[in-house]
C-alpha cells in the first residue's frame, strides 16, 4: 500500500525559506522597503502561504529576526560575576560580526520609526531575555552578592543600552568586551555597597579592567 508523504516537513521547509528570505531582504532593502510579494518570490512560495502564518509584515520580520538569534542563555555558575561574563561573551558572539551589526542597526532604526514593530520585537525578543536575566539576579540576591532590592529590569535595560552604544560607537582604546566589563563594574559597584566585603572585592577580580 502506497503512503503519501507527510505534509509537515514540506511546510517546515517552506517556513524556513520564508524566514531566510525575510532576513536577506531586511539586510538588502531595510524594514520599510521590504514587501511580502518580494519575500514570497525569493522563498518560492505564494503570498497566501505567508499570510496563513503571519497577519502583518511586522510579525514576520520579528519572527525572522528571532530565528537567527541564539537561544536564551540563563547561566548558573554559582557566582554572579561569572554569570555576567557568560552573558557578555554570548552577546559578543551574536553582535560582533557584520550580520549582527547590520541587524542591530536595522532594529534600532525600525523600532524608532514603527511602534508596532517595536512592540512585537519587545514581546518576542527583549522581554523573554529580560525575564531570564531576572533569574540570574535573583540567584545572586539569594547568595547575598547584590542588594536584595536591586531592580533586575532596570539593570537589564542599562546593560542593553551600554552594549548597543558600544556597538555603534566602538571603543578605540579597548575591546568591546573589555569596555562592557568596565562599564558594568561601575554600574554594579553601588549595588554592592551594603553586601558582604568578599562580594565587593571579587567584582574587581572577575571583571577585566
Amino acid at each position: 500500500m502506497n503512503k503519501k508523504s507527510p505534509g509537515r516537513p514540506r511546510s517546515a521547509e517552506s517556513h524556513q525559506a520564508i524566514l531566510k528570505a525575510t532576513t536577506e531582504l531586511l539586510g538588502e532593502v531595510g524594514f520599510d522597503a521590504i514587501r511580502i510579494d518580494a519575500i514570497a518570490a525569493r522563498a518560492g512560495v505564494g503570498k497566501t502561504t505567508i499570510y496563513r502564518r503571519y497577519r502583518t509584515k511586522e510579525e514576520l520580520v520579528a519572527d525572522a529576526i528571532e530565528s537567527f538569534r541564539q537561544d536564551i542563555v540563563i547561566p548558573d555558575t554559582g557566582y554572579f560575576w561569572s554569570d555576567l561574563d557568560q552573558l557578555i561573551e554570548n552577546a559578543a558572539q551574536i553582535t560582533l560580526n557584520p550580520l549582527g551589526r547590520q541587524t542591530a542597526a536595522m532594529i534600532i532604526s525600525s523600532a524608532s520609526s514603527n511602534s508596532q514593530f517595536a512592540k512585537i520585537y519587545w514581546s518576542k525578543y527583549m522581554k523573554p531575555r529580560r525575564e531570564a536575566f531576572a533569574v540570574v539576579l535573583d540567584r545572586a540576591k539569594a547568595r547575598d552578592e547584590v542588594q536584595p532590592d536591586l531592580d533586575s529590569g532596570l539593570i537589564f535595560d542599562i546593560m542593553s543600552s551600554i552594549m548597543l552604544y558600544a556597538l555603534i560607537f566602538e571603543p578605540t582604546s579597548e575591546s568591546w568586551t573589555e569596555y562592557i566589563h568596565r562599564a558594568l563594574n561601575l554600574v554594579f559597584k553601588e549595588a554592592l555597597a551594603s553586601c558582604n566585603t568578599n562580594s565587593e572585592m571579587r567584582i574587581f577580580g572577575s571583571f577585566k579592567s
